[in-house]
């Protein structure tokens, strides 16, 4: 079936100003234009409208969809299946505040007890969720699904004690690399104790300690420019006098 620009954006809930902002930045163009001059979409557009819809719902931004979606290794199942995984993921994360609601209203009326570990389910498995939708394809690539799920079962165990430590750990590490990085020097004393604070605030999330892998994750915040980002913002350079100072401290400096 084939749709006029102006039927389709009523089907889909879309503005036809979307529509025409996604054919001049070549996202969904139409399938031919008529002899009267309007666009017409046919079955194909409307499913790649489908995914763009999915893609853009799991808060990727236009630029992530385009590459995902033109890249020479796109699969239409494989798309819609990892799709289904994330919503999944999220529908379990919504029934999970609605179940700590819930028992915190119960407590307020004195029906039950709650502890503290039980405030917290639910914002720890939001923290899970956003780390797989931002980094899980390469951290699971690079450190495989059983490492993965070890570190995700350690997270969801955390007690508030502990989420204080870390959260005081990485403000600790942000702070004191942007010293470190001003000396210019990775081996040097403030830098190492950066690096040893790094080594705390991930024993938190990992299952067990490795010097490789603790120099392998340190190498991905060069490699991967979302991480380079989040350290640059802190400070210029900060990523990569980050691994400097964590090849240092693990011996793993060629």
């Amino acid at each position: 079936m084939e749709y006029t620009i102006n039927k389709l954006a009523k089907l889909a809930g879309v503005s036809t100003r979307t529509f025409r902002y996604y054919d001049e930045i070549d996202l969904l163009k139409p399938a031919r234009i008529n002899s009267s001059g309007y666009r017409i979409y046919g079955e194909k557009q409307v499913d790649d409208l489908q995914q763009i819809l999915f893609y853009r719902e799991l808060g990727l931004n236009l630029d992530a969809v385009k590459e995902a979606m033109t890249s020479p290794t796109y699969d239409l199942y494989k798309s819609l299946e990892g799709h289904r995984e994330k919503l999944l993921a999220k529908r379990e994360h919504l029934d999970q505040l609605i179940t700590n609601v819930e028992k915190t209203i119960a407590k307020s009326e004195g029906r039950i007890t709650m502890t503290d570990q039980e405030k917290f389910e639910g914002f720890k498995q939001k923290m899970i969720d956003e780390n797989e939708e931002r980094y899980g394809f390469e951290i699971r690539e690079k450190y495989g699904d059983e490492q993965v799920d070890k570190s995700n079962r350690k997270l969801k165990g955390m007690t508030k004690e502990d989420h204080d430590r870390v959260e005081a750990l990485s403000q600790e590490i942000l702070t004191k690399l942007r010293e470190a990085v001003d000396t210019g020097e990775p081996a040097g004393p403030l830098a190492q104790e950066v690096a040893d604070l790094h080594r705390q605030w991930i024993s938190f999330y990992w299952d067990s300690y490795s010097k490789e892998a603790h120099a392998g994750l340190a190498q991905m915040y060069v490699d991967d420019p979302r991480f380079t980002a989040y350290y640059d913002k802190n400070k210029p350079g900060a990523a990569v006098f980050l691994r400097d100072a964590v090849l240092v401290y693990t011996g793993m400096k060629k």
